[in-house]
């Protein structure tokens, strides 16, 4: 009969080894069939920008609406679009004017958020390139001149030089560059609510003449600097396709 020397001293016959041997290959096996791995959802997920409803209906100078979604490729990127339409009416005392058109983003979305377990929220950058196509009506404007009152200061010369009839410019285009930081919480099964932030820069654009481009849709309200500011509060629900 042959044995087996143990380093405790011990020793044990060949088939009482084997025995032991099996027992602990065999507890291996369980413990690793008992891990969970919590596998993430994969697939489409559409939304509105539920801003843009709540503003046309409470605000008479807005009408706007838009559709947003995403892909995920990756754990933790995503491709993201929005596409939809808008009109601003804006009213000063020097100028009033009305910009209306469709525009269209897309870009990537990279989640810094670590999630645990089976949570699956998100708190993104993000990077878009955008483009609009749209209208702008000149509604009226006025022209200051040398001599005119201004500030209660009277000028002897000339008075205000105002056109009020309307002049629209059709098929004005705007491309620009945008950088978004926002959050995605998901609050029903594949249901999730956000909000961005979203800092744009005109890359190219085509204006009326003697005026300039106040208001591009998609873009919002152009500063003198060439950049603008957006926001937006979504709900959207994932189409799940698979996991990984």
């Amino acid at each position: 009969m042959l044995f087996v020397s143990l380093s405790n001293g011990q020793e044990k016959t060949e088939p009482e080894a084997k025995k032991d041997t099996e027992v602990v290959a065999k507890t291996s096996t369980i413990d690793a069939d008992s891990i969970v791995v919590y596998k993430k959802n994969y697939g489409l997920r559409l939304g509105i920008d539920i801003v843009k409803p709540i503003l046309s209906a409470v605000k008479t100078n807005y009408n706007g609406f838009e559709i947003v979604g995403d892909y995920r490729v990756k754990k933790n990127l995503y491709i993201a679009a929005e596409i939809g339409v808008a009109e601003q009416v804006k009213r000063r005392d020097t100028y009033a004017f009305t910009a209306s058109g469709s525009y269209i983003s897309a870009g990537v979305n990279w989640n810094t958020f670590k999630n645990w377990l089976e949570m699956d929220n998100e708190i993104y950058v993000g990077a878009r390139y955008g483009f609009s196509l749209f209208d702008q009506t000149v509604d009226q404007y006025t022209i200051y001149q040398e001599g005119t009152e201004i500030d209660g200061i009277s000028g002897p010369y000339f008075e205000p030089r105002s056109n009020f009839t309307p002049r629209t410019y059709e098929n004005l285009t705007a491309h620009w560059f945008g950088l978004l930081f926002g959050l995605k919480v998901e609050t029903l099964k594949n249901l999730y609510l956000g909000a961005h932030i979203q800092f744009n820069f005109i890359l190219n654009q085509t204006q009326p003449d003697n005026f300039q481009n106040l208001y591009v849709p998609g873009f919002n309200k152009v500063f003198s600097t060439g950049t603008g500011l957006g926001f937006g509060y979504t709900i959207a629900y994932r189409i799940p396709l698979y996991k990984r």
